[in-house]
């Protein structure tokens, strides 16, 4: 299995948040967003969605830019070049639970 496979599977199927997860990467797909904007889109708390961007940022999903409030959020080259894995394991997992 593909490593990003296994990354994303664990991240988003086989740990506590991952549907959360995969709810933001799926926003950031659409476009960037800071902190802030995630929380009011996906009506969660700002502290859960730091921490997710946190975890996602450690295993290379995500980049940002800028500091503080301010801080915008893409997806990660890694993930753009393997956004079919995404897809697929999303298709599979996200969709109907959200």
């Amino acid at each position: 299995m593909h490593g990003v496979k296994r990354l994303l599977w664990w991240l988003l199927a086989g740990s506590a948040g991952g549907i959360n997860r995969g709810r933001i990467l799926e926003e950031l797909f659409k476009q960037p967003h800071n902190a802030n904007d995630l929380s009011k889109v996906l009506n969660l708390d700002y502290k859960t969605i730091r921490h997710h961007l946190s975890v996602l940022e450690k295993n290379n999903l995500i980049t940002y830019t800028g500091r503080g409030y301010g801080q915008m959020y893409f997806l990660s080259d890694l993930l753009e070049n393997n956004m079919d894995i995404f897809n697929e394991i999303w298709g599979k997992i996200g969709k109907n639970k959200k």
